[in-house]
């Protein structure tokens, strides 16, 4: 037998040692590699023969290939050239398992028949370092096995050079004359890229490079997909439902009643017309002519001018308050959602005290109130100062968690809220005076007494609160300004305690619903008839919010001191909220009335009720959170760990009952039509008959052209506008005349739908040739022009 060649050990030939790399240390020898003194002669002549290097392109690594004849030796290769591969007798290898026969790495070297490649030529890029081939058993073209073979080397950069080696079969003699017959199997070993992590065959695919519509494509879905995203849908659909039907005729009907709403509806629709316009005469309106400031006679709703820019007319009006009225109970959920999870509740817990503060029944009394129905505002802006202050019930004060950006907007919602009245933003901004009091006199007691290590605060949030503060200062002022001045030209405006005492409710108010609330309102018809103003006294924040509150007392996520705070609050609210009644007042709403700067221009102390049920909110929030917690707890202690449906249905019991006991029977009536001349007749005119109620239906009828009018009505009646009413109860006649032609009046209009049962119905077709006056008849009025 020849022995050209050295023998196999096994599988595995003597492989030339491989060149330190990444991973390889450099004096590290391979642990095939047999000492020299034991090699034949001539296996050392063949190892310390050079090399040649085969030039780029001269041929793939192959295997054996059998002989032209059956039985004949097959010659040593000799060192540079390399054997042909048969077609059809080589193996691919796996994606992942290396670079493919003939398209490995550059670099790469080879040997054949066990002798040592010489290094890459200087100038070549490396050879692949410090790895085993892989070797593949190929039978009938098909790969059957890998194992480890040899390794060469290639020239740096050869074209077409690859990592391949051929060895015999096992049992095969590795002398020339070892015949193999065509189709027997072969192995070749191929070498995976070293470079290459062998565990990215198991790792996930690369991200795929998105273009910039699918970018934004999948933005917007995340976008939708958030949890604010979808928590302003629900309050949407929330709203949309709970107040049905008032989007069922919205071009026709109005929520409640056919005055106060009517005049709300109006002054969103002057605000915006004034915007337009001439934003200085904002508060000189074009109703109650001649008087000074008549915008200011009862809260403005100037938060919502913005609404008031699209649209002109009654029918426009209508639609944009019915919308409005819709958002406000979407407001205050979402607000009421987004304080509880700043606080700390989870979602279901969340959903619940927004439900709650929204669907108080005491709130379906106030729904010809847009100012007092519009609280999300107080919500929002207390959730955001909380969210910029890094604080909530579960965590405290947390340096890491402040934004500064949040603060800010915090600020700018709680001017936003003031900007729709007093009646609500007043009590407001006071109660975020005592937050900002009360958390400078804990620092400044940590920093001084206790000489605790105050955490930090930071400029940026010192200038957003100093920045914010001083634009809801900057808004409360500029606000308050008109409203003083309307006091000293009217100080019969002021609220006497006499009037207040009349407003304010008993004790049992508190656990009275309005005849509005479809479940408890015809089971309490008998209790709000002993009530002296049922339409202010129906104060039921509802059964299911106080039965939640009374359980957060005992079972919460919220600490003990939390929950006596929490409790105080109620109880402390609850007496503001009865004004007079609570003691005579004595030591609770009195001094506030007295003392407190704009505390006098609250007409009905039961409209503080808004914050007792803010804290029932939290209270009962807490319950639920700590409930829901508790099932969590369960289902993961269940195989499998998830809970079931039942549990799920359970955890939204309390959220079923709020929006039960939230359903209204709220009426929805037809406001009258604009008469035609309204939309033709210059000003300054007046409409007869004139009264307070009716005068709202002609400021809503005056939104079309918004000439001035004498007609107006508002929380108070200004001493001109009695006069006038007075002084043309016989008109046409000579002396009323007069008098309109003295104060600048040039038209009269008299509704002859309206005029039943009073001193005009006689006196309208009366001739009025003598009198110096022309009159038309347009439609259903008669027009008289001075």
């Amino acid at each position: 037998m020849s022995t050209d060649q050295p023998h196999l050990t096994g599988d595995r030939q003597a492989a030339a040692p491989p060149v330190a790399g990444p991973g390889t240390p450099a004096d590290a020898a391979p642990a095939s590699r047999k000492p020299a003194e034991s090699m034949p002669a001539e296996n050392k002549q063949a190892e310390n023969k050079p090399t040649e290097s085969r030039p780029a392109g001269d041929g793939q690594a192959g295997a054996a290939s059998a002989g032209a004849a059956a039985g004949a030796e097959r010659a040593s290769v000799p060192a540079g050239e390399r054997a042909p591969v048969p077609a059809g007798e080589r193996a691919s290898v796996p994606a992942g398992d290396g670079p493919p026969t003939g398209d490995s790495p550059s670099g790469s070297a080879e040997s054949v028949g066990g002798t040592p490649a010489d290094p890459a030529p200087t100038g070549g890029s490396k050879a692949a370092e410090g790895t085993k081939p892989i070797e593949t058993t190929v039978t009938d073209g098909k790969p059957t096995k890998a194992k480890a073979g040899l390794r060469a080397a290639a020239p740096a950069g050869a074209a077409g050079a690859t990592d391949s080696t051929v060895t015999p079969t096992a049992g095969a003699t590795s002398t020339a004359g070892a015949t193999s017959a065509a189709g027997d199997a072969k192995k070749v070993a191929v070498t995976a890229d070293p470079n290459k992590d062998p565990f990215a065959s198991f790792s996930p695919p690369p991200p795929v490079q998105l273009g910039r519509v699918a970018r934004v494509g999948d933005a917007v879905r995340r976008g939708l997909l958030h949890e604010w995203t979808l928590a302003v849908l629900a309050g949407l659909l929330f709203a949309v439902v709970m107040t049905w039907p008032t989007l069922k005729y919205p071009l026709h009907t109005i929520p409640q009643d056919i005055w106060d709403p009517t005049l709300q509806a109006w002054q969103m629709a002057w605000s915006g017309h004034a915007l337009l316009t001439d934003p200085a005469q904002l508060w000189e309106s074009n109703t109650f002519y001649p008087n000074e400031l008549s915008f200011a006679f009862s809260d403005a709703l100037i938060g919502y001018a913005p609404f008031g820019l699209i649209g002109s007319g009654p029918v426009a009006a209508l639609l944009r308050y019915n919308l409005v009225f819709v958002l406000a109970y979407a407001m205050v959920f979402v607000g009421g959602y987004a304080l509880l999870r700043q606080l700390g509740t989870g979602r279901i817990a969340g959903a619940v005290a927004g439900a709650a503060i929204a669907l108080a029944p005491w709130r379906l009394s106030q729904a010809g109130h847009l100012h007092v129905m519009s609280s999300g505002g107080i919500l929002l802006a207390l959730a955001m100062l909380a969210r910029g202050h890094g604080y909530s019930f579960r965590h405290g004060y947390r340096p890491e968690k402040r934004h500064a950006g949040w603060a800010l907007a915090g600020w700018l919602m709680a001017a936003w809220q003031l900007s729709l009245g007093f009646g609500i933003g007043l009590p407001f901004a006071y109660a975020l005076m005592i937050i900002v009091l009360v958390s400078l006199v804990i620092y400044l007691v940590k920093r001084f007494v206790t000489r605790a290590e105050p955490k930090p605060f930071g400029w940026r949030l010192f200038t957003a609160d100093a920045v914010g503060g001083l634009v809801f200062g900057a808004v409360g002022a500029l606000l308050a300004i008109p409203y003083f001045r309307v006091s000293e030209l009217h100080p019969y405006a002021k609220r006497s305690i006499e009037e207040i005492d009349f407003y304010s409710p008993p004790l049992s108010s508190f656990f009275t619903a309005s005849g509005e609330s479809a479940f408890w309102g015809p089971l309490h018809a008998q209790a709000r008839e002993a009530l002296p103003w049922a339409p202010e006294m129906t104060l039921l924040p509802g059964f299911a919010l106080l039965g939640l509150a009374v359980a957060g007392l005992f079972f919460s996520v919220w600490t003990v001191r939390q929950r006596v705070l929490l409790l105080t609050g109620v109880l402390v609210s609850g007496a503001l909220t009865m004004g007079t009644k609570f003691f005579g007042g004595t030591f609770t709403y009195v001094p506030l009335f007295e003392h407190l700067p704009g505390w006098q221009g609250i007409r009905t102390p039961s409209r503080l009720i808004l914050w007792a049920t803010i804290f029932l909110a939290v209270l009962a929030a807490g319950a639920v959170a700590a409930y829901s917690r508790r099932a969590e707890d369960f289902s993961r202690e269940q195989v499998p760990a998830r809970p079931g449906l039942m549990l799920r249905l359970v955890t939204l019991v309390p959220l079923a009952v709020i929006l039960l006991e939230g359903v209204n029977a709220t009426p929805h009536p037809v406001v009258p039509e604009q008469p035609a001349a309204m939309r033709t007749v210059d000003g300054p005119m007046l409409v007869l008959p004139s009264e307070g109620g009716w005068d709202q239906h002609v400021m809503l009828w005056s939104t079309t052209r918004f000439q001035q009018v004498t007609n107006g009505g508002s929380g108070f009646t200004p001493a001109k506008t009695t006069e006038i009413r007075d002084s043309t109860k016989s008109f046409p006649d000579q002396v009323s005349i007069a008098y309109l032609r003295g104060i600048g009046v040039k038209t009269v209009v008299i509704l002859r739908d309206r005029i039943g049962g009073t001193e005009f119905e006689t006196r309208v077709d009366l001739p009025v040739d003598y009198l110096d006056i022309t009159r038309e008849d347009i439609d259903n009025a008669v027009v008289y022009h001075l």
